[in-house]
């Protein structure tokens, strides 16, 4: 039987924020103001010194885009990441660190950085299930998506889109690129998320 992911991975802002702040600097990018490649800075206000400075949207290759305040090329103050998937995190930041801020899951589920039971062991309902209502036995949904994606042979479904454990890349369900997994998020996934393919668990005898 293929193993259900009963649970989300953290926020990713969590694993891309500090890319995302560093990319935004010096005018559009690292390393000067022709910025990184793909990315697509919009201002309301003119530039400083070769500099970002202002409020306005910074786009990155992989689409994830920022929008708010930015002083001397880096995010500060307050602004928000849109996330590929439609996720989005509110914060406010220094000098491109965020200081406080929350994130929502494209669903409008709220990310909660401390004492997040979400389909925890007490309670294993899907934010869908929690607003929807359960579905009768015997048809009970496998994921938060109803009916769950087709995942890619090989592939696990990691929540926000599909892991491959041989590139460690995660894309989501448009096959886009949305990050590198890190050595936590691949054990999580492996452990944890259903898989592209079933196995048979049979009856396994005490040591």
């Amino acid at each position: 039987m293929a193993t259900s992911p009963r649970r989300r991975a953290g926020p990713p802002w969590r694993r891309r924020a500090a890319v995302t702040a560093g990319t935004a600097c010096a005018g559009g990018g690292p390393g000067g103001a022709r910025g990184a490649r793909g990315a697509r800075p919009s201002l309301l206000t003119r530039p400083l010194s070769s500099r970002m400075e202002g409020q306005g949207s910074y786009t990155l290759p992989t689409g994830t885009e920022y929008r708010g305040a930015l002083r001397d090329g880096m995010f500060d103050g307050e602004g928000e990441l849109l996330f590929p998937n439609g996720g989005r995190y509110r914060a406010v930041w220094h000098r491109g660190v965020p200081v406080q801020g929350k994130y929502t899951f494209a669903d409008g589920l709220e990310y909660k950085d401390k004492k997040w039971h979400y389909c925890d062991g007490y309670d294993r309902r899907f934010y869908t299930e929690i607003c929807s209502g359960l579905k009768p036995a015997g048809i009970s949904q496998l994921t938060n998506l109803d009916p769950p994606k087709k995942i890619p042979e090989g592939c696990y479904d990691c929540g926000d889109g599909f892991y491959n454990p041989e590139t460690r890349v995660i894309v989501d369900y448009k096959l886009r690129f949305l990050r590198n997994a890190d050595d936590d998020e691949h054990e999580w996934i492996i452990r944890t998320c259903r898989k592209a393919w079933d196995e048979t668990i049979g009856h396994k005898p005490k040591p």
